[in-house]
């Protein structure tokens, strides 16, 4: 009974760095996989089975000090940047230990695995089970093997031949670790069971190595996506599912063999020209730019590590996992024969989905305005029906002048189909018949960049029977739409429409506020935009209108009322982008995150020194403020001083009159007397000689 408990447990395994490319979806392979999905019955050496339906393993991993990420769901466990002691406890609470040291040329990497290697074996003595040591190494260490015969050409190495590889010179310390796995004991009694793994470039789930080639074929961002050397290299590669699928298979089957040396690489035997050509081909123009090397530092677009990578010119040959393992292929044929269902991956993983939308509304409302700013915010294209036609009838000219530069054939077709629309412009008063604006749309809306990024559809189609033309798979002009409901391209038909609705009152305002020189540009004169308003109206009252084809398809469209109060439409682009949701596009480059960084940095520095400046401003305006103030208090004090001496003066003035006339003439005898006579007592002198005075005088 214990036995069987025992085997019902998940296989608890321990993977580094599983905030890497490699090890994360190895990690997730392996996390997701249900026992006996691959295992040939009887194949397998002490094989753990779960329950049917349940993950087969248990993934713990270790992450650096610098992830952000929260622990992805797959994952038991993740030990953020532990110490030695603290990683060797958990390896040991694993039965399988995996250390991939595949993705980079670092010596820190190999030397943490070297000790982990080492530290397991000083334990070995105390496992109460047998454990799984795999090494995930690189085919790098291969990268200077010479064949046997110097004279022979295109020679195909297998991993029989593993004794005679010789690494690249920045892999040297990979082999090392290699050859140290490889000498752990392999037999029953051992504890301890080593396995190395040399991988191909890996490939698949939004790309690593290869994603630069990726991002720009799918951006477009050259004419020709750039190859960095002559690219005639052979490189040996594996889907990073497949090579989660060969240590799945490790695991389950132990398998015996006399070499525990296990090559995992694909069936493919492309360059990197191919790689890149099919890359370019699948997702941007097809084309391809051969430059030097050096380019690839200079333009930014891979470090000198991974350019060596790149630089592997190797076919191998793995017989082990297709002779002894029970691999579920992902790409056996490679990524160049599968490149349609890598890119398809690539896309979903990394939700570069494009978005597809479609604004309606009646002249003048701010179709063109609201458009181009989901252009500008979103990434996608700004389709015109009237740039589009013109777009294309300058290229079908440029290409019949260059009849030199392009075959015969594409220059015939190009003149024909530049006849046929003259010829129908000529016809029809020089507009073009609607067959043909649908096909150069339908061209457009099929194009790589609209497939890869998106659209914007502004103002058309307009009727029903425009949008079922154009829309409507395998429908023609004259078939009756009633007999079925309307099958629709998915790749070019919006799947958010947006009708915005106004009054007339405001259209027309709206309309007649405009310089006349704009006005006589948008055909929004009175005369014209009454009757382009008109015409709106009447398609939108028909029996079908556009809308009803959309609702009918059950693309529903969302009906945005536009208003005075909001002249630059960001009401209506709040609503439309919550409805939309966030771009699905390639976020900033590191040197787009720069300047917008230092954009950041700038704008909170003025932002600060204008803070700064307008305080100080209105300090100073406040000190002035209380200069004035107290100038006026001093000036008003002074000004009621003199008034109050004025008062004082004039209310002195009768008194004095008084003691002039009275008091100053006798008072003045008296004193000229004092002088005179000079008294012991002046002042009983002057009390007597007044009152005598007084005296004489009543007499």
């Amino acid at each position: 009974m214990e036995v069987n408990k025992q085997q019902s447990l998940p296989t608890r395994v321990f993977i580094n760095d599983v905030d890497r490319y490699s090890s994360k979806h190895i990690a997730k392979f392996l996390a997701t996989f249900v026992a006996g999905e691959s295992s040939e019955e009887g194949e397998a050496e002490d094989t753990l089975a779960s329950p049917g339906g349940e993950p087969a393993f248990q993934v713990v991993g270790t992450v650096s000090a610098s992830t952000k990420e929260e622990k992805e769901s797959f994952l038991l466990e993740q030990y953020k940047s532990p110490t030695r002691d603290e990683l060797l406890e958990r390896m040991l609470e694993c039965d399988v230990v995996v250390y991939n040291i595949s993705e980079t040329a670092s010596r820190q990497q190999v030397e943490e695995a070297s000790w982990a290697l080492t530290a397991l074996q000083a334990e070995m003595e105390n496992f109460k089970s047998q454990k799984l040591f795999i090494l995930v190494s690189t085919v790098m260490t291969w990268a200077m093997t010479k064949p046997q015969n110097p004279d022979e050409t295109d020679v195909v190495l297998s991993e029989e031949e593993y004794i005679r590889r010789r690494p690249h010179l920045s892999f040297r310390h990979h082999h090392n670790l290699e050859k140290l796995v490889l000498k752990l004991h392999g037999g029953k009694k051992s504890k301890l069971k080593g396995y190395v793994v040399a991988s191909g470039l890996q490939y698949g789930k939004g790309e690593n190595l290869f994603h630069y080639f990726f991002k720009v074929s799918w951006l477009m961002q050259f004419p020709k996506v750039p190859l960095f050397g002559r690219g005639t290299n052979y490189i040996p590669m594996i889907h990073v599912n497949d090579l989660g699928g060969v240590i799945q298979n490790i695991i389950e089957v132990k398998p015996k063999l006399k070499s525990k040396y296990i090559l995992a690489v694909d069936d493919s035997k492309n360059t990197l020209e191919e790689i890149v050509k099919m890359t370019s081909y699948t997702l941007g123009s097809g084309d391809i730019n051969i430059l030097p090397e050096e380019e690839a530092i200079a333009m930014k677009a891979f470090q000198p590590e991974e350019l060596q990578f790149l630089s592997i010119d190797l076919r191998l040959e793995a017989f082990m996992i297709k002779d002894v393992f029970n691999l579920h292929w992902t790409s056996e044929a490679g990524m160049v024969e599968n490149m349609r269902s890598i890119v398809r991956e690539y896309k979903d993983t990394r939700q570069l989905l494009p978005i597809r939308i479609c604004v309606v509304g009646p002249p003048a409302v701010g179709k063109t305005t609201v458009a181009e700013k989901l252009c500008i915010h979103y990434q996608i294209h700004h389709i015109k029906i009237k740039e589009v036609i013109e777009e294309k009838i300058t290229q079908l000219n440029e290409t019949v002048d260059s009849a030199d530069l392009v075959s015969e054939e594409v220059g015939a077709a190009a003149q024909k189909q530049l006849e046929t629309l003259n010829k129908s412009m000529e016809m029809n008063a020089g507009r073009l018949a609607d067959h043909l604006v649908f096909e150069i749309l339908q061209e457009k809306l099929n194009s790589k960049p609209c497939s890869n990024q998106g659209f914007v559809l502004d103002g058309f189609p307009k009727t029903y029977e425009q949008a079922r033309l154009i829309f409507s798979e395998g429908v023609a002009e004259n078939d009756d739409v009633s007999l079925k409901t309307p099958v629709y391209d998915k790749k070019i038909t919006p799947e958010h429409v947006f009708a915005l609705n106004a009054s007339d009152d405001f259209l027309k305002e709206r309309a007649q506020g405009l310089p006349q020189s704009v006005a006589e540009e948008m055909r929004y004169t009175q005369e014209e935009f009454t009757a382009r308003l008109r015409r709106y109206r009447q398609r939108s009252s028909a029996e079908e209108t556009l809308l009803d084809y959309f609702d009918e398809i059950e693309i529903h469209p969302e009906h945005i009322e536009v208003t005075a109060g909001d002249p630059e439409n960001t009401g209506v682009m709040k609503k439309i982008i919550k409805i939309v949701g966030a771009p699905k596009n390639f976020g900033l480059s590191p040197e787009e995150q720069e300047v917008e960084s230092r954009n950041k940095e700038e704008g909170r520095r003025l932002k600060l020194a204008a803070e700064a400046a307008d305080k100080k401003r209105r300090n100073e305006a406040a000190l002035a403020e209380m200069a004035a103030r107290y100038e006026e208090w001093r000036n008003n004090l002074s000004e009621v001083r003199r008034q109050e001496q004025e008062l004082l003066e004039a209310r002195c003035l009768p008194l004095r009159n008084y003691l002039m006339k009275y008091v100053m003439p006798s008072l003045s005898e008296a004193m000229l007397e004092c002088s005179k006579i000079k008294p012991e007592d002046p002042v009983d002198f002057l009390a007597e000689h007044l009152l005598s005075y007084n005296q004489e005088e009543q007499q």
